[in-house]
């Protein structure tokens, strides 16, 4: 982008996210009075279920939930002590903590033991003061006063239990200074130790008691804790590896440890009953050629033995390392690797390796998408980790066969990383309704409501990322650089769908400025690539079609007509529908239905006086023909024409499930084509229609009777890990209202569409008290292929969250179908 250009386009984008944030004010102070008057109206502040997704027990699990996602306003004293009830009226163990470690209490941890496909029906409730309970973790941390520092060594003084340190210039390891020489964080599981000297060394105490115990270890000096105490002992010897799950630099050949350091500062920042935290500061750390500051923050839960850590750099360093020591003897276990990026994959050892000679289980835990390389050299198992951001998470975990009731067998520990690998993959459901919600649902859904749902959605990402999805910007859900791809122009055509509803100029700049970005002055598409054959390339083209037709420069057209470029040299099945992608080959999406003949047919209409109209319903007919089951009227995510892709049925070429949201795709492409086919095309307006018809007769009936809502996987709503999807049942409103208004379905469907969006409203829809709002309960992505094998588990897999454009986008224009909607 040139720098007259991108001075131009910053400068609207300040001025159009300033006027938002001027608009948005005024919607906090509005909010803020609805939230004291749904406090102070109803007993509870929130009221929510939890579903266990997985088929064994999940006991001792933490669920997080943020102030604002709780309609808490932080700033409003005692706001934060709040107590927790389950379905039996028990107290349950919450605490309010400190999750990002800014210094400020953002979040409620609440924890509960699931048996199989268990739900807990939990009521959040405002306390007097915190709830106490059984202390179950601990952050610990303890040096010596009140002697004197002679050399390395310091002489004399009592151990003082502190919450900070700043590592003296002068200590090194065996300084007798710091209590067992690091900062130490444990569960009644397992405890840990770093230490804060040039070792960086990661270290263990097993416990042979179920209960906390740091801060009796090492008062008596170093000798100890290395012999069997009351409470259990240190069981590992580090030497000089990076011990249990430490990290490091992989210089190519071996793990340079975070040992050239000018400063070392640890803190303890939670240090609670069910959740303690701990965060280490590395200033000036000497990585390659570089100095950079490392900041790594880990916590620990109740009943748990992993510890979460989170690096962060200054500087974006690659071939960051985390590793296990490596002892003779010991057997290295790998998890399942050909699986989605967002999973997270586990790396162990195993055997008799702890200094009391028995069997040890230590492991890591880190996504897919974040491995480089698997290695090893001297003293360690190593993963060599990518990352496109500074930032790394991952977590470890040890297993000594002498705790109580603890993993004793191979066999046992095997169980243990499988089980825990699934439980960070595939979180709790959660359903959620919050008195601030309440009192805002319980407003009748009228034109103007729908609209100004999406107008505060709208306005809540403008302030959190929208603009972050330019060209030059930093995609924080895919934590990449941002690019020209299908949410791009998705998320564009929302805000220019709303436009047209409310004539705001806002969002049709905020539109424009986005994808515009991306289109250079002669009409080159910025970080697009024709050879890809990458049809989901092709989506954002509708917004560029819309920027031609509302500014008339060239450019948009020359922009447009590469696209269409494409899609004629795109290669196709046999029947002539679209490859998905050329890494692909013979498969047909449904995803790939909307995102090319939206297109083009505009284009077509545009440029071609509709000469590609055949083409575009032909896509659907092949769609129907292959992918749609004549049993439940639902249609299959894929089909692989040639039938050897290993997630295909090798019969049918079929995937194995109905994804909901693949089917969203579909049916919203099926009411934009008609946008662009004119009356006078009776018989391809014919085909459409009766696709239309049919599938919408098929699709009620899996709507959720008492939500209005639709599952991730709509014919299977009893299955373990199912939930309701946001994203889907967006597009499915969207399809339904907009049928109806346009008169492509009979009136009967407007019962459906507003069903579903109350349903939205109820289910999904998050208002926060400063007026904002989050979109919550949406599937991430799914696909096929590369580790993704179109099963159940799989879809069950793929991680759910909040506010991604896949979501956010359909609900903004489902909005506006629907202010018309009940306009009629």
């Amino acid at each position: 982008m040139g720098n007259k250009f991108r001075n131009m386009w910053l400068l609207s984008a300040v001025t159009a996210m300033s006027t938002g944030l001027v608009s948005c004010g005024n919607t906090q102070s509005s909010a803020s009075n609805a939230t004291t008057t749904a406090t102070d109206n109803l007993d509870y502040v929130a009221k929510m279920t939890l579903r266990n997704p997985s088929k064994f027990a999940r006991n001792d699990e933490i669920t997080y939930f943020s102030f604002p996602a709780l309609g808490i306003d932080s700033r409003v004293p005692l706001a934060k002590n709040l107590a927790v009830y389950n379905e039996n009226n028990q107290l349950v163990p919450s605490q309010a903590i400190d999750m990002d470690q800014n210094g400020e209490i953002d979040h409620l941890a609440i924890l509960n033991q699931f048996a199989i496909g268990q739900s807990h029906e939990l009521v959040i409730k405002k306390a007097s003061q915190p709830a106490n309970f059984v202390k179950r973790t601990q952050g610990d941390l303890a040096h010596k006063v009140g002697g004197e520092w002679k050399g390395s060594k310091y002489i004399g003084g009592e151990f003082k239990n502190v919450t900070k340190l700043v590592v003296p210039e002068q200590y090194t390891d065996h300084g007798e200074y710091i209590r067992y020489e690091g900062i130490g964080i444990e569960s009644d599981q397992v405890g840990y130790r770093i230490y804060l000297d040039w070792r960086n060394g990661f270290d263990i105490f097993g416990k042979t008691k179920d209960e906390i115990s740091l801060h009796k270890v090492g008062l008596d000096g170093y000798q100890s804790y290395h012999e069997m105490q009351d409470w259990g002992m240190d069981i590992l010897k580090v030497g000089k590896s990076l011990g249990m799950g430490g990290y490091g630099y992989w210089n190519g050949s071996e793990v340079e440890r975070v040992s050239k350091v000018d400063n070392w500062q640890a803190q303890i920042v939670d240090n609670g009953p069910i959740y303690s935290s701990i965060q280490i500061n590395y200033k000036g750390w000497q990585v390659k050629d570089q100095k950079v500051d490392l900041t790594a923050k880990m916590a620990m839960t109740a009943g748990s033995r992993l510890v979460k850590v989170d690096l962060s750099t200054t500087e974006k360093v690659d071939d960051l390392a985390i590793g296990l020591v490596k002892h003779k003897g010991t057997q290295w276990i790998q998890g399942e690797t050909d699986i989605q990026g967002t999973a997270w994959v586990y790396f162990a050892s195993y055997g008799q390796q702890s200094l009391n000679n028995d069997n040890l289980g230590m492991a890591l835990f880190i996504k897919k998408m974040n491995i480089k390389e698997i290695t090893q050299d001297k003293n360690n198992y190593v993963i060599v980790s990518k990352s496109n951001s500074k930032d790394l998470s991952y977590y470890f975990a040890a297993a000594w066969d002498k705790e109580p009731n603890g993993v004793t067998s191979l066999a046992d520990f095997e169980t243990y990383l499988k089980q825990t690998s699934e439980r960070l993959t595939r979180t709790i459901r959660v359903n959620k309704t919050t008195a601030l919600a309440a009192k805002e649902n319980a407003m009748p859904l009228t034109s103007a409501k729908a609209l100004d749902v999406a107008k505060r959605l709208a306005d809540s990402e403008l302030r959190r990322k929208a603009y972050d999805y330019v060209n030059g910007g930093y995609d924080k859900m895919r934590h990449r650089p941002s690019k020209y791809t299908y949410t791009t122009g998705l998320l564009a055509m929302s805000f220019d769908d709303l436009y047209q509803a409310t004539l705001d100029p806002r969002y049709r700049q905020a539109a424009q400025t986005i994808v515009g970005s991306f289109i250079a002055e002669d009409g080159k598409i910025i970080t697009y690539k024709k050879s890809d054959f990458n049809i989901d390339k092709i989506n954002s083209g509708k917004m560029i079609l819309r920027l031609y037709e509302q500014t008339g420069e060239e450019k948009y057209r020359i922009a447009a007509d590469h696209l269409r470029d494409q899609l004629k040299d795109h290669p196709k099945t046999s029947n002539g529908a679209f490859w998905h992608k050329k890494i692909y080959p013979h498969q047909l999406w449904l995803d790939g239905v909307y995102m090319g003949m939206p297109f083009l047919a505009q284009y077509s209409a545009l440029f071609e006086d509709g000469a590609s109209f055949d083409e575009v319903i032909h896509e659907f007919e092949v769609s129907r023909e292959y992918l749609r089951d004549p049993n439940t009227g639902l249609y299959f995510h894929g089909w692989d024409e040639s039938k050897s892709i290993y997630w295909a049925n090798p019969e049918t070429g079929l995937s194995q499930e109905f994804w909901a949201r693949g089917m969203g795709w579909l049916a919203m492409a099926s009411v934009d084509v008609l946008d662009f086919l004119p009356a006078d095309d009776k018989e391809n307006r014919k085909k459409l229609l009766h696709i239309i018809e049919e599938f919408a007769a098929d699709l009620v009936k899996f709507q959720d009777e008492e939500s209005g809502t639709w599952y991730q996987i709509p014919n299977k709503p009893n299955e373990i890990g199912n939930y309701k999807e946001s994203s889907a049942t967006a597009m499915y409103t969207y399809f339904l209202a907009k049928a109806v208004n346009k008169g492509y379905l009979p009136k009967k469907y407007k019962a459906n569409a507003i069903k579903a969006y109350q349903g939205m409203l109820d289910v999904f829809v998050e208002p926060h008290p400063d007026g904002s709002v989050s979109l919550t309960n949406m599937c991430f992505v799914a696909g096929l292929g590369f580790g993704r094998d179109g099963s159940y588990n799989y879809y069950m897999d793929e991680p759910v969250l909040a506010d991604d454009p896949k979501g956010t986008g359909p609900f903004i224009m489902a909005s506006a179908q629907i202010a018309t909607l009940l306009d009629k």
